[in-house]
Formats: C-alpha cells, sequence, structure tokens
C-alpha cells in the first residue's frame, strides 16, 4: 500500500494489528484473571477483600497510609467505630 491522502497506509496497518493482539492477549488474561478468582471463591475466599487487597498492594505505602487514616476517620466521625 502506498501513500493515500498523506497516510503511510502499511504503517498504520502495522499499528492497527499491534493493538488487536494485544487486545487479544488482554482478553485471555483477564479470562486468566478471572478463573484464578474463581478458583479463590471456591476455596471460601471473599473475592471483594481480595480485589481491595490487590488494589492496595499497588498503592505507595504513604498513600496507603493517608487513605486508611481518613477512612478511619471519617468511620469514627459517623459513629461506625469506637
Amino acid at each position: 500500500m502506498a501513500d493515500v491522502g498523506g497516510i503511510a497506509a502499511e504503517r498504520l496497518k502495522s499499528f492497527i494489528e499491534r493493538v488487536e493482539r494485544l487486545e487479544e492477549e488482554k482478553a485471555a488474561l483477564s479470562a486468566d484473571i478471572r478463573e484464578v478468582f474463581a478458583e479463590a471463591k471456591g476455596n471460601g475466599f471473599d473475592t471483594k477483600i481480595m480485589r481491595q487487597v490487590i488494589k492496595l498492594r499497588k498503592m505507595e505505602a504513604n498513600d496507603r497510609q493517608e487513605q486508611e487514616h481518613l477512612l478511619d476517620l471519617y468511620k469514627r466521625a459517623l459513629g461506625l467505630e469506637e
């Protein structure tokens, strides 16, 4: 393919195909993750809590501590915690 309207068609096609392959890989990984959560749930684990723990582990320690502090503060203000 040649340039069409100033666009390098082969280069564009290459980018599109790369993104499509990555989308397929992402879908496969998502299915694998769902299987792991299903297995964990089958073994009695709470997957909602697991997702929260995973989110917390991704956070920087300072950010996590600040968020936990604010959550505790809000819970105390609402009488949810003594």
